[in-house]
């Protein structure tokens, strides 16, 4: 897939996943075009330094499960009711 009808841009992105903040700035909407078909995440640079990933979200294969945390919950006392008198100063 050709990102951009720019020769160089195309090049440079064949020759590496890394890209100056300024390039990207110009081709963010190719380049996440690119990250979403490919799967592969691309790292933005600020003069030579890493500064952020663009990465693909990952899609879970199995649907989530409603109450498989019930049972990792511990109750030790009653949670509705009003806290006495000599524990009232503690929790302020």
């Amino acid at each position: 897939m050709v990102i951009s009808n720019d020769y160089t841009f195309a090049r440079r992105w064949n020759e590496m996943k890394t890209m100056a903040i300024s390039e990207f700035k110009a081709h963010a909407l190719q380049v996440i075009g690119h990250v979403a078909e490919t799967r592969e995440p691309v790292v933005i640079t600020k003069r030579g330094e890493p500064l952020a990933e663009v990465v693909p979200i990952r899609k879970s294969d199995t649907a989530p499960v409603p109450g498989t945390l019930s049972e990792t919950l511990v109750f030790e006392k009653d949670i509705v009711s009003p806290i006495g008198g000599p524990d009232w100063g503690a929790c302020r």
